[in-house]
């Protein structure tokens, strides 16, 4: 079997597509693959304002699509399939990506697949030059998501902990607006650390000794919040101090929990996926503690980190690959803006 897969993303500010090729049983290619970001869109209103988002989105869309056919030399008729984020993610946004995925699948009288934004996130990894290999341990660390899972095979995924509160990407966004860095607030806070002493504050790890496998984040942003106000004036001199110290305390709950987890399932073999698997320090730190243990870590390529359209087709070939899932000629659409990932169709 060998089918070509069209993948379009469109959950939340990136527009992304991309084409994959699935031959039999082996780990599906990325032929080519596009990206649009709106972060200079919203930056000036410090955060995603939905319907900029959607209407971005259907300016963008078909555009990135032609680019990457023409990236990989294919031709529209050439598509078997075309995937396209189901949910999680902004309504608008998700029902922009799912009306042209549907639309195209209609017009050229071929199946369609929705798939669940987290399981593109998971399964990125693959795209990799190392790609994984069933079991492994998964740590989620994506936008408004921390979740730490087992994962046994495409579809077969266990929730071992996650985040009651905000996520690490939010304590990352949160803290660095707290501190006027503006946004994306994440990265930016993330630079300012590299020139800090972490130790300079200290501030709570939540749920870091809770004996379960769950995190919390809320506390620690509130912790920034009553620092930088006792800084006062001062607050401009300790910024890159105070960030450093942030990133400190989340990539330790992220690495200790991982750890845990690895521990609890005697597993051999860690997967990263997210925007925050980006991150310079979470690598280091987790890396150095799985090389003592003899465990193999995987992320995606960094540039696969964020959303993006490769990761919904990967997603798909896999499911369609393992027999999961089937794709169908049923145009008619719906979207789960909220769709957790346990409740995933088999």
């Amino acid at each position: 079997m060998s089918l070509l897969i069209l993948g379009i993303e469109s959950s939340c500010d990136e527009t992304g597509v991309a084409l994959v090729r699935a031959e039999g049983s082996a780990v599906p290619t990325l032929l080519a693959h596009a990206l649009h970001s709106q972060v200079a869109m919203h930056e000036a209103y410090g955060g995603v304002v939905p319907e900029l988002a959607s209407r971005d989105h259907i300016r963008r869309v078909l555009p990135l699509t032609q680019a990457v056919l023409n990236e990989a030399g294919e031709s529209l008729a050439a598509v078997d399939v075309v995937a396209y984020t189901r949910g999680p993610g902004l309504a608008g946004a998700l029902l922009v990506g799912a009306g042209v995925a549907c639309a195209l699948g209609a017009a050229l009288d071929i199946p369609v697949l929705g798939v669940h934004h987290l399981e593109g996130h998971l399964l990125s990894p693959f795209l990799s030059s190392d790609p994984p290999e069933f079991p492994f341990i998964a740590l989620l660390v994506s936008g408004g998501h921390t979740q730490l899972m087992r994962v046994d095979g495409v579809g077969r995924y266990e929730i071992l902990g996650e985040t009651i509160d905000d996520a690490a990407g939010e304590a990352f966004d949160k803290s660095a607006k707290l501190l006027g860095l503006g946004y994306p607030g994440g990265p930016a806070l993330s630079r300012l650390a590299e020139q800090g002493d972490a130790k300079a504050f200290k501030l709570p790890r939540p749920l870091l000794h809770s004996g379960d496998l769950d995190f919390s984040f809320a506390g620690l942003k509130t912790a920034v919040l009553t620092q930088a106000k006792k800084l006062g004036d001062e607050l401009p001199a300790r910024k890159a101090d105070l960030a450093a110290s942030t990133q400190a305390a989340i990539v330790e709950v992220l690495v200790r929990k991982t750890l845990a987890a690895l521990d609890q399932t005697g597993l051999r073999r860690v997967v990263v996926a997210g925007g925050v698997g980006a991150n310079r320090l979470l690598r280091e730190q987790l890396g150095a503690a799985c090389t003592k243990r003899q465990v193999r870590v995987h992320y995606p390529e960094l540039a696969l980190c964020t959303d993006n359209g490769a990761m919904i087709a990967m997603a798909a070939a896999m499911r369609l690959q393992s027999g999961r899932q089937q794709a169908n000629r049923g145009y008619a659409f719906d979207v789960k803006p909220r769709w957790p990932l346990d409740a995933i169709a088999a």
